[in-house]
C-alpha cells in the first residue's frame, strides 16, 4: 500500500528517522507501535479510575475542600 503525504512532512520524517539510524518505515512502525502503548495505556489508566472505589461529586464544594487541603500541605512543608 502506498500512502502520499505532503513533502514538507516527508522531509521531516526523513530527518527523524536520519537521526536515530532507522529507515523511514521503520521509523513510523516505531511511531505507530508507540501511539498504540499510549492507547492502551490510556485505557488502563480509565479502567483503573472506574475501579478505584465509589464515584464522587466532584462540585464545587469538592474542588474547594481539595484546594484548602492542598494549600495546608504546602505549608506545612515550609
Amino acid at each position: 500500500m502506498g500512502i502520499t503525504i505532503p513533502a514538507r512532512l516527508e522531509t521531516e520524517l526523513r530527518a527523524r528517522a536520519e537521526a536515530e539510524g532507522l529507515s523511514v518505515e521503520a521509523y513510523i512502525e516505531r511511531l505507530v507501535h508507540a501511539d498504540k502503548q499510549g492507547h492502551e495505556e490510556l485505557a488502563r489508566l480509565a479502567h483503573e479510575g472506574l475501579d478505584s472505589g465509589e464515584p464522587i461529586q466532584a462540585g464545587p464544594d469538592y474542588w474547594h475542600e481539595k484546594h484548602c487541603r492542598l494549600e495546608a500541605n504546602l505549608k506545612a512543608r515550609v
